[in-house]
């Protein structure tokens, strides 16, 4: 892979929050998608995070009144049913090798995120929602301390990337617009760069 194709498919992988709910996703995707983890760098080398995963149609109901879903949408309770999603990963860490994981969690996410837009999947990390009750649904044991969860399916949203226009003030929350089409704003390079 050359570096334009690894851009376009960061570029790609964007939060999906409404998919195709008839089309459900196999454990041995997820698992795969969990052993990308294995390969990402890990501070101090402890390795500490771990991975309920939920692909049945009975736990995904379970989690699902749990979870907050995009913030910038204050009267929108998540994706209707047939919208919803069809799998989770539940990223836990192990408290047993301290309570902090550095920067791991976020170099999992992205590469397992990267790896399911690969397999033409979406999915949203969702860092709001109900702890407790989420522990007690997955009947975690309590040296296990859920971090985020990511809701996969397959995408039935566009979401496109908007340049936002440099200014310091400039609004960087994400929209939709009627068509139902997701914009998400980002910055450019130039604001990203100190010196």
């Amino acid at each position: 892979m050359n570096f334009e194709s690894f851009k376009k498919l960061v570029e790609s992988t964007r939060s999906i929050r409404r998919f195709d709910e008839s089309r459900r996703i196999g454990r041995d995707t997820l698992e795969n998608l969990v052993e990308l983890t294995r390969f990402c760098a890990s501070g101090r080398n402890a390795q500490p995070l771990r991975y309920v995963l939920i692909d049945s149609e009975e736990e995904c109901e379970q989690i699902f009144p749990l979870l907050k879903w995009a913030g910038y949408f204050k009267e929108w309770d998540g994706p209707e049913k047939g919208e919803r999603p069809v799998a989770y990963l539940v990223q836990c860490i192990d408290t047993k090798y301290g309570a902090d994981c550095l920067c791991d969690d976020g170099l999992q996410l992205e590469a397992i995120t990267l790896g399911m837009t690969t397999l033409g999947l979406g999915g949203c990390i969702i860092k709001a929602f109900d702890h407790i009750n989420l522990s007690k649904v997955l009947n975690l044991d309590k040296r296990y301390s859920p971090r985020y969860v990511l809701a996969i399916g397959y995408p039935v949203e566009k979401v496109v990337i908007e340049e936002m226009n440099g200014e310091e003030n400039a609004d960087f929350k994400y929209f939709r617009t009627p068509d139902g089409v997701h914009h998400v704003p980002k910055r450019p390079l130039k604001e990203l760069i100190l010196k």
